[in-house]
C-alpha cells in the first residue's frame, strides 16, 4: 500500500473502497491476524508524544487517515485522496456491502452498548453476530484476558470491531493479535456511540472540511480542550517544521 509520513507515523493513501476490499482479501485467505488502525490527528499527537504507541502504529497492517488534516497531507505528497476515512462510515459501509457474508464480534462501549450496536446493525444489514463484549474500565485481570481469548476463539468472528479510543484501541490491538486468530480487527473509536445514538456526531459539513475537531471540543470542553488546543497546537507547528524541511521526525 502507498503510504506517507506525519511526523514519524506511516499512513496508508488509501480511500474506503480499497479498506474494504483488502479487509475481504485477509478474510479470502485468512493467513494472520492484521490489524487496521483507523487514525485522525489525536492519533499522530498521541504517536508524537509515546514513542512506544507510534511503534504501536507503524506495526499495524494499515493506518489509515480518519482526519481531513492526514487527507491533506496526503495529497500534499502527491496522492489522490478525496475523502477521509472516517471511522463509522467505514464500519457501516462494510456492513451494507457484504451483508451475511461475515460474521462480526464487537468488543467495547460501554455497559450495553456493543449488544445495541450489534442488535441494530444485523436489523439494518443482515449481518451475522459472531458475540459481543463490553470490557470495563481498567485494565483486564490476568483471567478476565484469558475468558476473552477464549470467547472470541470459540466463536470464530470474521472481522473484530474495536470500540475503545485512541490509543487503548490500538494497543489491545497490538497484543491480542497474537492471541486470537481473527483475520480483521479495526479500531473504530467513537463509532459504537455514535451508532447507537449514545453520542451526536458532527454535521456532515464539517467532518468534510476539517472542522470536526471544533464541534467536539465545544461538545465536551472539560475534557477535550487539553487534547485540541494545546497538543492540537504542537501538532500544527510540528508538522509545519516537517514541510519546511526545519526539523525531521522518525
Amino acid at each position: 500500500m502507498p503510504d506517507f509520513g506525519v511526523l514519524g507515523v506511516r499512513v496508508n493513501a488509501i480511500q474506503i473502497p480499497a479498506v474494504i476490499a483488502t479487509m475481504e482479501s485477509w478474510i479470502r485467505n485468512r493467513t494472520s491476524t492484521h490489524f487496521v488502525a483507523v487514525t485522525g490527528m489525536h492519533g499522530v499527537v498521541e504517536a508524537h508524544r509515546q514513542r512506544t504507541f507510534r511503534n504501536i502504529l507503524n506495526s499495524a497492517d494499515l493506518v489509515v487517515p480518519d482526519g481531513m488534516p492526514l487527507v491533506w497531507m496526503g495529497r500534499r505528497h502527491g496522492y489522490t485522496m478525496p475523502r477521509r476515512v472516517y471511522g463509522p462510515e467505514l464500519m457501516e459501509t462494510f456492513f451494507k456491502q457484504t451483508g451475511d457474508r461475515y460474521s462480526h464480534f464487537f468488543y467495547g462501549g460501554a455497559d450495553g452498548v456493543a449488544d445495541l450496536l450489534a442488535g441494530k446493525m444485523h436489523g439494518l444489514y443482515g449481518i451475522r453476530i459472531a458475540g459481543t463484549y463490553c470490557p470495563p474500565f481498567r485494565n483486564l485481570t490476568a483471567e478476565e484476558d484469558r475468558q476473552v481469548t477464549s470467547r472470541i476463539q470459540l466463536t470464530a468472528p470474521d472481522v473484530l470491531w474495536v470500540g475503545l479510543s485512541t490509543p487503548k484501541q490500538e494497543k489491545w490491538m497490538c497484543d491480542f493479535r497474537e492471541k486470537v486468530d481473527v483475520p480483521v480487527m479495526v479500531g473504530v473509536g467513537a463509532a459504537f456511540d455514535f451508532h447507537t445514538g449514545r453520542v451526536r456526531q458532527a454535521p456532515t459539513w464539517m467532518r468534510e472540511h476539517g472542522l470536526e475537531w471544533f464541534f467536539r471540543l465545544v461538545s465536551e470542553p472539560r475534557r477535550l480542550w487539553r487534547r485540541y488546543l494545546v497538543y492540537g497546537s504542537q501538532l500544527v507547528w510540528n508538522i509545519n517544521l516537517e514541510i519546511l524541511n526545519l526539523r525531521k521526525f522518525n
